[in-house]
């Protein structure tokens, strides 16, 4: 799922700017959607061409090497064709589609998802599958000891009052740094951003404090 910043809220320019690899897929793929359900609305969320019955049920990630699809409440539907990706161990009902070619893809058992997920939007009797609670992810050494210095006390206040999964995105990237300097950099943007009152998708306007704020960071020196 894209959860970058969108490049625009207009469903057709979406479409037109998206990357030479997987535009034509995504094309093809949004044809058939609108044969298969033309009921279904288009809009954009995040940076996901997403069509809406009563709420969200198929969004597509327009990719540099593939095309993503991502059912919503995926989870709760039957795959036989097999076309899922394996599940991974977050807490959402969504499962995805990774595509790379359409030749010979299983249109047929796309199709039948995209029932199968309309009519399951469609039955307000039916609630969503609940979220399973992931086990907080700790806090890499190196961000703990940044936070827990005064000089960085907006930036440690703002972390702890992001939501759970906010919180996680930044604690995934900086624990994937593996070099110092990668690390070192990250740490430094990290808490820049959050001294802004940035999420993690938005870090790169750190340097653009949001109106009204006078916020500073101490950065660690290179």
């Amino acid at each position: 799922m894209d959860c970058s910043r969108p490049r625009t809220k207009d469903p057709g320019e979406w479409l037109e700017t998206c990357p030479d690899f997987s535009q034509p897929m995504t094309e093809q793929v949004v044809e058939w959607f609108l044969a298969w359900e033309p009921d279904l609305t288009e809009s954009i969320k995040w940076n996901m061409l997403c069509f809406s019955g009563r709420k969200l049920i198929v969004g597509l990630s327009a990719c540099r090497a593939h095309l993503g699809i991502a059912f919503f409440r995926g989870t709760e539907l039957s795959d036989p064709a097999g076309l899922f990706a394996p599940a991974g161990a977050g807490n959402t009902n969504i499962r995805s589609i990774r595509v790379t070619s359409l030749a010979g893809f299983n249109r047929a058992g796309l199709r039948e998802l995209l029932h199968a997920a309309v009519a399951l939007d469609t039955d307000p009797t039916i609630p969503p599958a609940p979220k399973i609670k992931r086990a907080p992810l700790p806090l890499p050494a190196f961000f703990a000891q940044a936070l827990a210095q005064g000089r960085n006390r907006i930036a440690a206040q703002r972390f702890h009052s992001l939501a759970p999964s906010c919180q996680r995105e930044y604690i995934v990237w900086l624990s994937t740094a593996k070099l110092p300097e990668t690390r070192r950099r990250r740490l430094n943007e990290t808490l820049a951003a959050l001294a802004a009152g940035r999420k993690w998708a938005q870090r790169k306007l750190a340097n653009a404090p949001l109106p009204g704020s006078t916020s500073r960071v101490n950065v660690l020196k290179r």
